[in-house]
Parts: structure tokens; C-alpha cells; sequence
């Protein structure tokens, strides 16, 4: 998912400071990668003071991972105002969720899933932002799994892995080719068809 401009404009009160440290660190670790992004370029870009940042966030790794937090949230809030779109009609839900997916890695800002770039920058197992980031990818395989199941299909955790394996892969392509998601669509569609008609 391709990240908002962070917001700039100074706003009163304890939740809007940290919203927009929040606001500020996601961008940078967007755009620059988690490790490369230090706390004091957090707080210089935020324009909060460093004792408020650490108010909020107790260390650079608690802030990763709110971050991913937060995407996570709006992540599922999107997929569930398509799903409630086309409620009790899954292949048409999966197709919508898989437009909306290649939409968004074709956006000029797309730097790829922050989900997997932090994954690939904290390989421990128990790392925080990482724990988030596994957690979001199961709960994708389980929301697929679930419509491909209403669809119909056999084997429904087999094809929802594979549907995660393009999504993934479209993600992590979509940063090096203009178009790149544009297989996506079909070669699901594909995917389903065949699980739906064996043999």
C-alpha cells in the first residue's frame, strides 16, 4: 500500500502530536527504509520535541512497529469497504480487492508493501514490527482463504496461499517495473478457474 503525504500543520493536544510523529515517521520509513531513518531526523521533520516523541514511543522499534500498526488498520478498513460492497459475492470481492491492490502499487509514490520492506530489514522472528508484519500476511491468507472457500473451491487454503504468492509478488515487483501489477488480476482469475474446474 502506497503512503499519504504526512500531515504538516501544527495542531494542539497530546493525540495530534503523536499522530503526527506517527505521520512523519511512516512517510520516512517509506520512503528511505526503516534503518535509515534515525529518530532525530523523526523529530526535525516532525517538529516535535525529542522528550515528546519518546513520551509516546519509548524506542525506535515501538514506533516501527505503531507504525505498521496503523497501516495495518487501514489496511483492513479498506479491504472492508470493498467487501462490504460487494457483500455475499466473493469472486466479484476478489476481483475488486485485486483491482484496488494493482491500483495502488501503480501510484507514483508506491515504494512497495511496508509490510515486507520491514520484514526484509528485521529478519528476527520476535522483533516487534516484524511480529506485526506476519500477523497482517496471515490475516490476508485468511480473508482470501474465506472467500475462495464461499466461492466454492475444494482446497481453499492451497489456492489462498497461492493468491497471497502474486499479491506479494506484485508488491515487491511493482518497485522495479511501471505496469508490473497489471498481471495480477488475470493470473488470479486464472488461479481460481483452475482450482474450480479440476482435472
Amino acid at each position: 500500500m502506497s503512503r499519504a503525504t504526512p500531515a504538516t500543520a501544527k495542531e494542539p493536544g497530546t493525540a495530534s502530536v503523536r499522530d503526527r510523529i506517527l505521520d512523519t515517521a511512516a512517510d520516512l520509513f517509506y520512503q528511505e527504509g526503516v534503518r535509515a531513518v534515525g529518530v532525530d531526523l523523526v523529530v526535525e521533520r516532525s517538529g516535535v520535541a525529542k522528550t515528546s516523541l519518546y513520551r509516546h514511543f519509548t524506542t525506535k522499534d515501538e514506533l516501527v512497529a505503531a507504525v505498521l500498526e496503523r497501516d495495518d488498520a487501514n489496511y483492513w478498513a479498506a479491504w472492508d469497504k470493498i467487501a462490504t460492497r460487494h457483500r455475499n459475492a466473493p469472486g466479484d470481492e476478489i476481483k475488486a480487492h485485486l483491482q484496488w491492490i494493482a491500483r495502488d502499487i501503480a501510484t507514483p509514490k508506491y515504494r512497495g508493501c511496508p509490510f515486507l520492506n520491514v520484514a526484509t530489514e528485521f529478519p528476527a522472528p520476535d522483533h516487534p514490527a516484524r511480529v506485526v508484519a506476519l500477523r497482517h500476511k496471515t490475516e490476508l491468507r485468511r480473508r482470501l482463504g474465506a472467500l475462495v472457500k464461499q466461492i466454492g473451491i475444494a482446497r481453499p487454503d492451497s489456492l489462498a496461499s497461492q493468491i497471497a504468492l502474486l499479491i506479494d509478488g506484485a508488491y515487491v515487483y511493482g518497485q522495479l517495473a511501471k505496469g508490473a501489477a497489471q498481471p495480477l488480476l488475470p493470473a488470479a482469475l486464472a488461479l481460481i478457474s483452475a482450482a474450480d474446474n479440476p482435472g
